[in-house]
């Protein structure tokens, strides 16, 4: 049986830190926003209080992030966390656990390449990213 869709976000689900200046991030926040339809996850960009908190309290630099965070009941990052967010919105998303069969040794390297170089490949906003009204009791 399907999960019916719900209209509030889960005030216990995972948080999403990302950051909302890279054109990257801000697209990839947008993307999971549109596509989970339980509201699973809350997002914080890493420019925001509780963000920045957030990363410090998991001895991240919010000023100098080396990777996106998935904070629930445990702490995701790297590529650990954005395949459990591709995971965790379904049919056809999940299918990227296939990527699960390439050791995280291995997968990390990858996604740190492009974290450290994403506003050189992907660009930097002027101002943060900010989430249409309909999304807003989503975004700490």
């Amino acid at each position: 049986m399907a999960t019916p869709a719900r209209t509030t976000p889960d005030p216990a689900g995972p948080i999403i830190l990302f950051d909302a200046e890279c054109v990257l991030c801000s697209a990839s926040a947008r993307f999971v926003l549109e596509r989970d339809c339980r509201a699973t996850f809350r997002l914080a960009s890493m420019q925001s209080e509780a963000g920045r908190s957030l990363f410090q309290r998991h001895g991240m630099d919010p000023d100098d992030p080396a990777s996106l965070l998935v904070v629930g009941d445990r702490v995701r990052r790297d590529s650990d966390a954005v395949l459990g967010i591709c995971e965790a919105l379904g049919y056809p998303w999940r299918l990227a656990r296939v990527f699960r069969l390439v050791p995280a040794v291995l997968r990390d390297p990858v996604y740190r390449v492009l974290a450290r170089n994403r506003y050189r490949l992907f660009g930097r906003r002027e101002t943060c990213w900010v989430p249409p009204d309909r999304y807003r009791d989503r975004i700490l």
